[in-house]
């Protein structure tokens, strides 16, 4: 059997310290102290003690000193390194730490039979029966709400499932493959189908794939929490890996949540197989953080991609992503849903069937647009001619002749292919 050390915990040891954690509760199981707050006490303290064995983190301990009181916040072994007196040593370790700094007075708060009682009972621990524990847990719909605001994610309102106009093909899969399984988690158990844990949208700009990501949210009442590369990697002086490392950590604390990564290709391109190439590493730890994610309940982690093509193979496999999902240029039926949407009163007076025509390599944004153009130029006319007349069909064909469409034969040709090629639904 291999020997295992002790040592100090490192900030490289987040993403494995966080699979400890979480191997180390019971099912139901809700822990006194939660993960983010072990593990922001584990990087700024001098008493988190992690037990290794080769590159592999297999136990870790870690405490909390207030002058001359300290409590244990965490006992945690790997599932397979249990029994072995690994927990045992973590603690003489941490209290031989605390004694340096003056600690006299050492309290553990575990729930019955939690992980690490045994090693606390070994160690002299005594169990108290004549203490009340009093929580006061925040009011129903607040819960969380610090690391929410914390991470940039907010609640969407609720109803922008039912307001997006057209796309009826894509939502109509959206909706069966990831929106109905979450939503009716006992009736996808009745019939063995496992709610989806991670999918990537892909097609080209403007599509609507953002959309449909922030609509999921709000249908299933997740907190949305998009995930900005550039920004992480200007928030850190640790790089990019680090920072996602931290994020994740973060997000394992919600109850419920929605992670969002737009243009994932900047994280998860295609690797050199250079060791030098810097966007290899952080490749590698988005691969090692998915696993991990998709192990809690209530999580959904939704992607897109202008370029699936460019995506590392890795990335792509069933075991990562449930589903790879197109997100096309709307059809004529959804081209005329989407004028309809935004053209309101002056719908019934203007001839849809030809700006439908007109807008063919039209997205969803790009109708927005020349919808707004149109309605705009109606508006001026009438600012300055009270008696003007409403928008026209004319104002919304000049607004479109003006409007340069995303969308281009080329592109819509590589769609195509791509579908045939990536897609799995």
């Amino acid at each position: 059997m291999p020997a295992w050390h002790l040592r100090d915990y490192h900030d490289d040891d987040l993403d494995q310290a966080v699979q400890i954690w979480d191997q180390s509760r019971r099912a139901g199981e809700d822990r006194v102290f939660p993960v983010s707050e072990v593990m922001a006490a584990a990087k700024t303290s001098q008493t988190a003690v992690v037990a290794e064995v080769g590159d592999e983190l297999v136990g870790l301990a870690v405490a909390q000193p207030h002058d001359k009181r300290a409590w244990i916040l965490l006992v945690a072994l790997a599932a397979r390194w249990r029994e072995r007196g690994i927990g045992s040593a973590l603690l003489a370790e941490l209290e031989r730490r605390l004694r340096a700094l003056g600690v006299r007075h050492v309290g553990a708060l575990l729930p019955a039979h939690a992980a690490g009682s045994k090693a606390l009972e070994n160690s002299g621990y005594q169990s108290r029966d004549d203490l009340i524990y009093y929580e006061k847990l925040e009011p129903p719909g607040t819960a969380n709400s610090d690391v929410i605001a914390a991470l940039g994610g907010r609640m969407l309102p609720a109803g922008l499932w039912n307001a997006m106009a057209g796309m009826e093909r894509e939502k109509q899969v959206v909706e069966r493959r990831v929106v109905l399984p979450l939503t009716e988690p006992a009736l996808a158990d009745r019939y063995g189908v496992v709610p989806p844990k991670a999918v990537i949208l892909f097609g080209p700009p403007g599509t609507g794939k953002t959309s449909f990501a922030k609509a999921v949210a709000s249908r299933l009442g997740w907190p949305f929490v998009e995930l900005f590369p550039s920004r992480l990697a200007a928030d850190t002086s640790e790089g990019l890996a680090a920072a996602l490392r931290e994020v994740f950590a973060d997000l394992a604390e919600l109850d419920s949540v929605l992670l969002f990564i737009d243009e994932v290709e900047e994280i998860a391109g295609v690797r050199s197989g250079k060791a030098v190439d810097p966007g290899h590493g952080v490749t590698n730890e988005l691969l090692k953080l998915i696993p991990v994610f998709r192990e809690h309940d209530e999580r959904l982690l939704v992607c897109t991609t202008n370029s699936v093509r460019s995506l590392d193979p890795a990335f792509l496999r069933p075991g990562r992503f449930d589903y790879v999902i197109p997100i096309g240029p709307p059809d004529r039926t959804a081209r005329a849903a989407i004028w309809n949407r935004y053209l309101g009163a002056s719908g019934g007076t203007v001839d849809v069937p030809r700006l439908v025509e007109a807008s063919e390599l039209f997205t969803p944004a790009d109708i927005e647009f020349a919808a707004r153009k149109g309605a705009q130029a109606a508006f001026e006319r009438e600012v300055i001619d009270p008696q003007g007349r409403p928008a026209t069909t004319e104002d919304y064909l000049t607004a479109i002749a003006d409007t340069r469409p995303t969308l281009t034969g080329r592109a819509v040709q590589e769609f195509t292919e791509d579908i045939e090629q990536y897609s799995r639904l």
